[in-house]
């Protein structure tokens, strides 16, 4: 069975009528069990729930610390370029957007490498525009190359690739894989990517299975919450990473709950996702996959981000930067930012504040090659 039939068949519901119908006693079993089923996390996150969120984020922090101790990975992006041929409706890469197009020269990725090195990363994630033409895999694997002398892990966001080239830049180093489906369902996938490769729903739903058949070490998963009703969206989310945890148990499966962010030609056609929202979702992935990694990245605020460290999340970013070469390069030089960003914390700053609320800021979690 494929991802697409598993999260389709395990949706095969009203799903607006069985959130109407969890009760209290429904609620208070699946902070109670230890193995959630699917009804479980259904009740964590109904409106039902929200009157217990105390009691789910106090099971939700004693999970992260049985897991992960009191420890915060940070870990900060490099764009290397910002060419892309899909027209998608919410973001400031879009193809059609007049924005100033820029891709980074091989010196000019060493450059930002060594400078952000210098902070004393040791996790990167390098991102590029969707445009195979302009960044092709040869281009990647190059960078790899680079970047790999100076991070113990690298992670990719980049366009979805076929098996035989996620195992090529799995060769070079890659050992991370970040493909966000933007919005599982299916009639909005359609409406918001409007023309390019990325229209096409399955290709890029099953991205991230090609990238554990290659042999990757970790993924990380996440719908753009705002395109849709979040609690469908987390929902089948849930359902993808426990398809690929089953499915490839050595892989280590990793979420994320991004909120829409502005950008260059703004998307307004938008759901409300509150505060309170964000934090029922992140809870509730906590108690159903106590072991994952949760990230927080700098598109939420300052205190927002403070608070959500001990409710558990384990993974943050910091000294962010989303235009091309934005470590290194003059702002005129840059190339345009993907999103504005509302946390603007540099490392110290971050290390500072995570140490304040009583964790341990690490800058490497595991051994690799480095």
């Amino acid at each position: 069975m494929s991802v697409y039939e598993y999260i389709k068949e395990s949706t095969n519901f009203d799903f607006y009528d069985r959130l109407k119908n969890v009760t209290d006693e429904d609620v208070k079993r699946a902070i109670n069990k230890k193995n959630l089923q699917h009804e479980d996390f259904l009740a964590l996150i109904s409106p039902k729930a929200e009157e217990y969120l105390e009691e789910i984020a106090q099971k939700s922090n004693k999970l992260t610390k049985q897991y992960f101790g009191n420890t915060v990975l940070l870990y900060t992006p490099i764009y290397l370029a910002n060419y892309c041929v899909n027209k998608c409706a919410y973001c400031g890469f879009n193809h059609d957007n007049d924005i100033h197009r820029k891709k980074l020269s091989m010196e000019e990725i060493e450059k930002e490498a060594i400078a952000v090195s210098k902070k004393g990363f040791k996790h990167i994630i390098y991102l590029t525009g969707e445009s195979e033409k302009d960044t092709p895999v040869q281009y990647i694997i190059d960078a790899t190359h680079i970047l790999k002398k100076y991070f113990a892990s690298l992670a990719i966001e980049i366009y979805p690739l076929s098996e035989v080239d996620y195992k090529r830049v799995i060769e070079a180093g890659v050992d991370s894989l970040t493909v966000y489906q933007e919005v599982y369902d299916e009639k909005i996938y359609d409406k918001v990517h409007v023309a390019g490769p990325k229209k096409n729903y399955k290709w890029r739903l099953d991205s991230i299975e090609r990238g554990c058949k290659a042999g990757i070490r970790s993924i990380n998963l996440a719908p753009l919450l705002g395109l849709n009703d979040w609690r469908i969206e987390v929902y089948k989310m849930m359902l993808h990473g426990e398809y690929l945890r089953k499915k490839y148990p050595e892989v280590e499966v990793g979420f994320s709950t991004p909120r829409i962010r502005p950008c260059v030609g703004g998307y307004n056609d938008l759901e409300e996702v509150s505060d309170k929202g964000v934090v029922q979702a992140i809870i509730a992935m906590r108690l159903m996959f106590p072991n994952c990694t949760l990230n927080i990245s700098s598109r939420e605020s300052r205190d927002f981000r403070e608070k959500l460290i001990p409710l558990g999340v384990n993974k943050v970013s910091a000294g962010v930067s989303t235009a091309i070469g934005g470590h290194t390069l003059k702002e005129e030089e840059a190339g345009e930012v993907q999103f504005d960003i509302s946390d603007d914390r540099d490392e110290n700053e971050m290390k500072a504040m995570i140490r304040s609320i009583g964790y341990e800021p690490i800058f490497k979690d595991w051994l690799g090659d480095f």
